[in-house]
């Protein structure tokens, strides 16, 4: 991943947090065809993007996506618009959004 970074420009990161019905039917992620988690992991993947994403208390999902700057750009579009299947997304927050020197993961997971 390092050259392909080199190769589109600045690293970025981001945190962000998820707002709508985001999370599956029983508070885990699962109960809609193995979990929403499990498509923002899908398409951080297919992105080639890092990081994490994990369902919180509060009904919301949460996590930090890392990579190229136009890749991060792209991560956040879909987390703001498209979301995963049967998810709604009411509205996205997005902070802590710097650049990097190297990035800080070596894929893309679920936190429990």
């Amino acid at each position: 991943m390092s050259a392909l970074a080199k190769a589109s420009g600045a690293l970025k990161s981001v945190d962000y947090e998820v707002f709508g019905r985001v999370q599956g039917e029983d508070g885990r992620g699962k109960g809609d065809g193995g979990g929403r988690r499990g498509a923002r992991e899908e398409e951080a993947r297919k992105l080639g993007v890092v990081g994490w994403v994990k369902n919180t208390s509060k009904g919301t999902v949460t996590g930090q996506v890392q990579g190229p700057e136009d890749k991060v750009n792209a991560m956040k579009s879909w987390l703001s618009k498209v979301g995963s299947p049967s998810s709604r997304i009411d509205r996205t927050s997005f902070s802590n959004e710097k650049e990097i020197s190297k990035l800080d993961f070596s894929g893309f997971s679920t936190r429990y």
